[in-house]
């Protein structure tokens, strides 16, 4: 987790504003992974409402849009609503808006949006966004049509250059985006990833009872089973934590892959083999952070090489964790 905890107000539900309530600085967007990059807008977003004395809020989705308009294509997630709303309470902001996104929230137009939620809700003053900000059916909304309707409704518009690793505008490859982190943790650039979200990244799932194999080895491991809908790593070893329902954290050796060694054909399974440690932990929800890649699957020729690879890497896990 990037910060510390704020204490945030969370709106499920959209409803008028009362004639009392502050107005607001606000942003919009999926904010899937809450990364550096989108820390820049919420950080202008709350410098503006503490300077002008107004509310800064974050609107927000419950089902990432493009799960609706577009599911065939649509990507894997970064980060569960959850995870999303834990760290945005880390931001500074007072108010995240959680607004259900469906086939009717898809066919609501720019304008619609601006009015039902910005306007009546929200009572916005300011809205901050990037500069390749979309939104509304067809992703017909923009920053210009953003601006069009802040001369109606009394409201003005940024539009941020997107940021690059030291905070700086960048362009193409080297900006901070959703997609980039996507494709870097795709390819195994774990770090590159890593350093765009400005923490481990981190999947949360329950354990679940495994074949035994690896208790069988000397290497007993807690099998995580993590939502479909979320990204995982490219298969490989990992030094890294799970952290338990209690909130501790403990230093793991992670194996993420189909066992090449024993299955020619098996299931993708996320293993975590927690060091010096020995507790039942099937039923519990976990969260599975990753650190460090050390290698790639692979198939050994004999279970002596591959008990003395898993030596390596727990010995290799319990160094670079000792460093944390």
């Amino acid at each position: 987790m990037t910060g510390s905890l704020h204490q945030v107000e969370v709106h499920r539900q959209i409803v008028p504003a009362k004639q009392e309530d502050q107005r607001t600085v606000l942003t919009i967007g999926a904010y899937d992974g809450v990364h550096k990059g989108h820390r820049s807008v919420i950080s202008e977003v709350c410098r503006l409402a503490s300077e002008q004395d107004l509310r800064s809020a974050v609107v927000t989705f419950d089902r990432h849009p493009a799960s609706v308009v577009r599911p065939e294509s649509a990507p894997l997630l970064l980060t569960d609503l959850d995870q999303k709303l834990e760290q945005l309470a880390t931001t500074g902001i007072d108010l995240t808006l959680v607004v259900p996104f469906d086939q009717s929230r898809a066919k609501e137009t720019a304008e619609e949006f601006i009015e039902e939620v910005l306007v009546n809700c929200l009572k916005v003053k300011h809205v901050v966004v990037g500069e390749d900000f979309h939104f509304g059916h067809q992703r017909l909304g923009n920053v210009a049509l953003l601006q069009e309707a802040g001369k109606e409704h009394d409201f003005t518009v940024i539009g941020m250059d997107l940021v690059g690793l030291n905070g700086e505008p960048a362009r193409d490859h080297k900006q901070v985006s959703s997609t980039f982190i996507r494709q870097a943790l795709g390819e195994g650039e774990l770090e590159k990833a890593n350093d765009m979200l400005g923490r481990d990244y981190e999947v949360s799932g329950v354990v679940t009872a495994g074949d035994g194999r690896g208790k069988e080895l000397g290497f007993p491991t807690a099998n995580v089973r993590i939502n479909s809908s979320i990204l995982l790593p490219a298969d490989g070893v990992y030094a890294g934590w799970l952290e338990l329902s209690d909130k501790s954290s403990h230093p793991t050796a992670i194996s993420l892959g189909t066992r090449p060694h024993f299955y020619e054909d098996g299931d993708l399974l996320l293993e975590a083999h927690v060091l010096d440690f020995n507790r039942d932990l099937y039923g519990e929800q976990v969260r599975v952070r990753f650190t460090e890649r050390l290698r790639s699957q692979k198939k050994f020729d004999n279970l002596e090489a591959l008990l003395a690879q898993l030596n390596t890497d727990v010995q290799t896990t319990k160094q670079i964790m000792a460093s944390k």
